[in-house]
């Protein structure tokens, strides 16, 4: 019996298989030991990413010769299919392939939408051909179809990284170890740190040689770093450890939702018996925890009181098969975070910014440093190293700090930071504002009116929005992904993920609207009108359309807060009295068994009144 017991130690305790299927061994397989290529990739794809994003617009402008309306727009429609495609990813890993396969295949379409994005970019045939004096002959139609079809199958391709590959590094931490999972809590912040790294080295070293090198230069470099980063990718297979496919997951979200808002409408005249969280009348159908430890792919989820009519599709003796309290609850929690999702829209839109109108506003702007003329893009590593330089501070001070006065293993709630991240985003979005009112008095001032004229007004005046763009991202950005990742059910962290990566699509896509309506309406309907986002920035309104993002900023930021303090955390039992979630610690439950305890407290720190602790 010993011998047994001992032998179980060695596999970890949450279901993790190998690539063969075989239970993971604790000691040989995940942890950082895994992780570290991992992030290692996630530096490289991230270099890559930006090296393409981040100076797009310019390349539209300069190279194929849109106008700033047309390129803003094609920007964020691209950005936004690349952060749209991984839902179609992530149910592939959930549902199918799992999420190792599903980021291989996408992981070589990505590759190949590089490899043809640089080729647009160096081969004379592929692109317009410019004269010394910057002059570019249009673009013809079939090299125009070239470059968006490479750029789209990058987006493609995206769709089945993105949301696999930072959950995959969460698969690698064993939420059944206490060590584990208390490593685990910081890997997020550390993952967006090697992504950051990726952004400032393409924002700062590749933005340049693009503009004063070469374009073919420009995208070679981050398409070379892509192909070894996969390559060291697949050096830590024999590591990582995989969660198996769950079965039920098969059909999909869709078909659980449906088959429990089914069960509550022919319930719909029946009456809940029981107003408290806990089933003590049996009167709603549950399995108990022997079928879930069975399972093993499937936790058992606490009761919550939200959502209250859809209690009813777990009714014992309904005329349809009754669904389960947990299936119920699953339920809840893709209902609550549909309503979380749609309030980071709009900061979204707002981050939208960053690639198009923050560098058409910055190229009209003084950017002489040093004898060296920077690129405006390149203004954009401010937000990188903002992060880079916050993320530690968070995790080593604020955390700490905060964490002694709530007791909260995270210092504060993943909603709390998120909602800190938008109040930064809606200040950056007004400093951005009075740096624009700044910029079209020294226009008045100097007659800078002309469409190439230079603002004699340095670029750093633009610098305050990027840092608070930077500063609230560690909290906007990293919240997102880590409550999207802790609330989605169990099975489905990757789709969960995806409402993370759907917000900035959807943003990209506002973004996209809101300009092109605003362009029409300001032209008027006869186009004799002044655009607010007119070619000429020199002669514009920009700092029409930034007061109008402001007053959505401070508009959506009151709705979030009347959203999260009526939000009701995850809560997952791990054996029959203790459970765990995400909600403030020590919040008591209902009935009074038991505390509800965060996440990621050890588990020899879930106290259970009246029983032994786990």
């Amino acid at each position: 019996m010993e011998e047994d017991e001992g032998s179980a130690q060695e596999f970890t305790k949450d279901g993790s298989v190998d690539l063969r299927g075989r239970p993971a061994v604790a000691a040989r397989t995940g942890r950082w030991k895994a992780c570290s290529f991992l992030v290692g990739y996630e530096a490289f794809e991230r270099m890559a990413f930006y090296g393409v994003a981040a100076n797009l617009v310019v390349y539209l402008t300069t190279v194929l010769r849109e106008e700033t309306v047309a390129s803003v727009r094609n920007v964020n429609n691209w950005t936004g299919s690349v952060w749209m495609t991984p839902i179609a990813g992530a149910y592939l890993a959930d549902a199918f392939l799992g999420r190792f396969w599903t980021f291989t295949f996408s992981s070589l379409l990505y590759l190949t939408g590089m490899v043809l994005t640089t080729l647009s970019v160096s081969l004379k045939a592929l692109h317009p051909q410019c004269t010394p004096d910057g002059g570019c002959a249009p673009a013809t139609r079939s090299q125009v179809t070239f470059f968006y079809a490479a750029l789209y199958t990058m987006a493609i391709g995206a769709g089945g990284t993105k949301p696999n590959i930072s959950t995959f590094g969460a698969d690698q931490f064993d939420d059944f170890d206490a060590r584990e999972r208390k490593t685990k809590a910081s890997f997020f912040n550390w993952w967006m740190f090697s992504s950051f790294t990726g952004g400032l080295v393409a924002v700062l070293v590749l933005v340049y040689v693009q503009e004063n090198v070469g374009w073919g230069v420009g995208y070679t470099i981050p398409t070379v770093g892509l192909a070894l980063s996969l390559l060291l990718f697949y050096v830590g297979t024999p590591f990582y450890r995989h969660k198996p496919v769950r079965k039920d997951t098969a059909a999909g979200p869709a078909r659980l939702v449906a088959r429990v808002l089914r069960a509550a409408f022919a319930n719909r005249r029946r009456q809940l018996q029981q107003v408290h969280d806990d089933d003590v009348a049996g009167e709603l159908h549950e399995h108990d925890a022997a079928w879930y430890a069975a399972a093993g792919t499937k936790r058992r989820l606490h009761r919550t009181r939200g959502y209250r009519f859809l209690d009813k599709a777990a009714l014992v003796g309904a005329p349809s098969a009754a669904c389960t309290v947990t299936e119920v609850e699953e339920v809840k929690l893709i209902a609550g975070m549909i309503v979380v999702w749609l309030t980071t829209l709009v900061p979204c839109t707002i981050w939208a910014q960053v690639n198009t109108l923050f560098v058409k506003q910055g190229t009209t702007l003084d950017r002489a440093v040093g004898g060296v003329r920077i690129p405006a893009a390149s203004l954009g590593s401010s937000i990188t190293i903002s992060m880079l330089l916050s993320i530690p501070v968070y995790d080593r001070v604020l955390v700490p700090l905060a964490r002694r006065r709530t007791g909260d293993p995270r210092g504060i709630t993943l909603l709390q930071r998120l909602g800190v991240g938008c109040a930064l985003q809606a200040a950056a979005v007004a400093c951005a504002y009075l740096v624009e009112l700044r910029r079209m008095r020294v226009i008045r001032a100097r007659s800078a009116h002309g469409a190439h004229d230079t603002v004699p007004m340095s670029i750093f005046w633009m610098l305050p929005q990027y840092v608070l763009i930077g500063v609230g991202d560690v909290f906007s950005s990293v919240g997102i992904l880590e409550f999207f990742y802790e609330q989605s059910p169990q099975g489905m962290q990757s789709l969960g993920t995806t409402f993370f990566t759907s917000g900035l699509g959807v943003g990209n896509f506002l973004n996209s609207l809101l300009v092109t309506v605003v362009d029409r309406v300001t032209r008027g309907g006869d186009g004799g009108g002044k655009s607010w986002i007119g070619d000429n920035l020199n002669d514009s309104h920009l700092d029409y359309y930034y007061i109008f993002l402001l007053l959505l900023a401070v508009l959506n930021l009151a709705v979030f807060v009347w959203v999260a303090t009526r939000y009701e955390y995850k809560k997952e039992y791990l054996s029959d009295d203790a459970v765990v979630g995400t909600a403030p610690p020590e919040t008591e439950m209902a009935g009074g068994k038991g505390k509800v305890v965060e996440r990621s407290k050890v588990i020899d720190e879930v106290e259970v009144e009246g029983a032994r602790a786990v």
